[in-house]
């Protein structure tokens, strides 16, 4: 922020969000047309998916007459995010054995928009396109994929497998949980944040141990960690919660190795003596030695 306002990236990025979720308003108008416990079943008939098409389109199109260059860019990305929750937010209220892959579409979409905006609030400078973190790596997207895939499959094939509701809700804990803690690392880390490792020391760097990071030296990671690994909770993918436990501690074993090298370079003994009061918040992983 500037002066206390958001930046105009931010500020456009919230109204076309905003415009994106009013694809809620579709089954309230539909609503009109019959009873409450049908009001599912017209939204996935042809008219209904035709509604959510032209809502799309027409979004589309405004975006395109408002904005233009770069603005449309941040733009039609936190549209596309506004229009995926807001349909995590119709498959949740459905009542059917969608609900759990609505609140999942909720929490993911939820997740790469508010990347962006606290972005926008705590660290403007550093904003960019890429701190929607939509395009993170291809090993990201075929993890996403691949969790979409076994969903589908598990519930065309074994049903039940997806009505184990505790589980799901154990998931949804640890997705709030961990979605809270790494937005609270974001906000507090402030200016310092950045979705980059940073490997020269910026004027204004100073360590933050206050907070959260008195709880865990990493908790933005610990977070992430953990947000990761309760979405295939939620969806109960056996296959996938494995995979993304695994892959999610050997990234960010990796990357807290590679993070810490730079702290102790730009902090020296305030880092190291911090290192040895506070943990990383990961299971078995205590990041660089230091001798």
């Amino acid at each position: 922020m500037a002066g206390g306002r958001l930046v105009l990236e931010g500020r456009v990025s919230v109204s076309a969000f905003l415009l994106g979720l009013s694809v809620v308003l579709i089954p309230l108008l539909r609503a009109c047309c019959g009873p409450l416990d049908r009001l599912f079943d017209r939204l996935t008939d042809t008219s209904g998916k035709a509604a959510i098409c032209v809502h799309v389109a027409a979004a589309n199109g405004l975006l395109l007459v408002v904005y233009r260059g770069p603005l449309y860019k941040v733009a039609v990305r936190a549209c596309f995010l506004g229009v995926i929750f807001g349909c995590g937010l119709i498959l949740s209220c459905s009542g059917t054995s969608w609900t759990h892959f609505g609140w999942y579409l909720c929490s993911l979409s939820f997740f790469h928009y508010s990347e962006y905006l606290v972005t926008a609030v705590i660290n403007p400078r550093s904003l960019s396109l890429d701190s929607f973190l939509l395009n993170h790596s291809l090993e990201y997207s075929v993890a996403a994929v691949s969790s979409w895939v076994e969903f589908t499959v598990e519930k065309l094939t074994v049903p039940e497998l997806k009505q184990q509701n505790w589980l799901c809700w154990v998931g949804l804990l640890m997705v709030l949980c961990g979605e809270g803690l790494r937005k609270a690392a974001m906000l507090t880390a402030g200016s310092n944040f950045n979705h980059i490792v940073q490997n020269e020391k910026a004027q204004s760097h100073v360590l933050v141990t206050g907070g959260v990071y008195a709880l865990f030296r990493h908790p933005s990671y610990v977070g992430w960690f953990y947000w990761c690994t309760g979405t295939q909770v939620m969806l109960c993918n056996p296959v996938c919660i494995v995979g993304y436990t695994v892959a999610s501690w050997r990234f960010f074993r990796e990357r807290i190795e590679e993070e810490e090298l730079s702290l102790i370079h730009f902090f020296a003994d305030d880092y190291v003596e911090y290192k040895k009061k506070v943990p990383t918040g990961l299971p078995f992983i205590s990041g660089v030695r230091v001798n």
